[in-house]
């Protein structure tokens, strides 16, 4: 193996519950997952970034020094990874930090000047790694007039597509997102809608749990049918094309607005009617897809969950439901991968990018580059 293939993504997601580090190996022939590492998030460093997420006073001054804070982190995971796994700085072409999502402004959503940011300071990625990093992948497609996301369904297509098969990958983490294929070509891939989001969010604020384990309190309640149908009236639902969204639209101030105009409702009941709205949004974008999907795939934090698993084989039937485990990659570590894949694809000038999903004009070669640590004898000064 040439060690220089080697390329480590970082993927820290809406659902802020840890950093996932991947080691890949990335040619023109094929991408292989060689190692995995979840990284903690500290419960300070996590309630500092949820509040930095939604508006608030001095924004700018939390902002900064959560960028370094979270950049050290990343940093720290790429050299956990490499020490759990015995290789050294020097075998890694690259690492892809995909950073933390703090605001995402799409122009699918009416915003004259789009915009997303995502933190995690890569020059200090680089400077703690001594690797060089690849970084903020999503502007440059909204600065093609793109949305900015989903960016995996790329990969998806490099790694699950087939000839001969029809197959949707469903992606739930904070958000869910979906890649259409048909064999070979990717015909598109969008946010569907919430994923894990508002899920977690209600149990950490009935429960104080992180997430409801397995889908387990989901599964004792019952479906709300009344609350149900005010979810479906999100206007995110009804858009078409090119389109991705965030905690910015599915959050608990949303849901409380829903339910002040219901009885008071058990909290394990709207955990219930939480679960059937993920599954139903994300059943009705395939079902109602522009080509027709006989395999789903499902990966990320959700397809964890069996209750929520349940909902969507039962609404998804007779199409074949498992998740990419059954594809060769765990469905826990598909994200992360995807950024050691787009760093590969930037480091070799490829486009990371697709017209078909995002919307931008064409597709671009994604992200900045950081090279690692300082040019010997290259020194601006004389």
């Amino acid at each position: 193996m040439a060690a220089r293939e080697l390329y480590v993504g970082i993927m820290s997601g809406t659902s802020i519950d840890a950093v996932d580090t991947a080691l890949v190996r990335c040619t023109r022939r094929d991408c292989e997952l060689l190692a995995t590492l979840e990284h903690p998030i500290a419960p300070e460093l996590r309630g500092d970034i949820v509040a930095i997420s939604q508006p608030g006073d001095d924004e700018i001054e939390r902002l900064g020094p959560l960028d370094r804070k979270l950049g050290a982190l990343f940093a720290d995971a790429v050299l956990t990874l490499l020490a759990h796994t015995g290789y050294d700085k020097g075998d890694i072409a690259a690492v892809g930090s995909h950073g933390q999502t703090v605001r995402h402004r799409p122009p699918s959503a009416g915003n004259r000047t789009p915009f997303t940011l995502q933190i995690g300071d890569p020059n200090t990625i680089a400077e703690l790694t001594g690797i060089t990093t690849v970084a903020d992948f999503r502007r440059r497609d909204i600065a093609a007039a793109g949305e900015g996301a989903p960016l995996a369904p790329g990969f998806h297509a490099a790694a699950f597509a087939h000839k001969g098969k029809s197959r949707a990958v469903v992606n739930i983490g904070g958000i869910a997102n979906i890649t259409l294929l048909s064999e070979t070509r990717l015909v598109s891939g969008f946010d569907t809608g919430p994923g894990n989001t508002l899920l977690d969010q209600w149990t950490r604020r009935h429960n104080g749990l992180a997430y409801d384990r397995d889908g387990q309190w989901a599964a004792e309640g019952e479906v709300n049918t009344a609350l149900l149908e005010q979810l479906r009236r999100h206007p995110y639902l009804a858009r078409r094309g090119p389109r991705s969204t965030g905690k910015e639209a599915f959050n608990l101030a949303w849901l409380q607005s829903c339910l002040l105009s219901l009885p008071e409702l058990e909290p394990r009941d709207v955990q219930a009617t939480l679960a059937e709205f993920t599954a139903d949004s994300i059943a009705g974008a395939i079902i109602s897809a522009e080509t027709a999907v006989d395999e789903v795939y499902v990966c990320g934090g959700g397809a964890r969950n069996t209750d929520l698993m349940r909902r969507l084989y039962r609404l998804l039937a007779p199409r074949h439901l498992d998740t990419t485990a059954a594809l060769g990659i765990d469905p826990e570590w598909v994200e992360a991968a995807a950024f050691a894949w787009l760093a590969w694809r930037t480091m070799s000038g490829l486009a990371g990018s697709s017209a078909a999903v995002t919307g931008a004009r064409g597709a671009r070669v994604l992200g900045a580059i950081h090279p690692a640590g300082e040019v010997p004898g290259n020194s601006a000064v004389r």
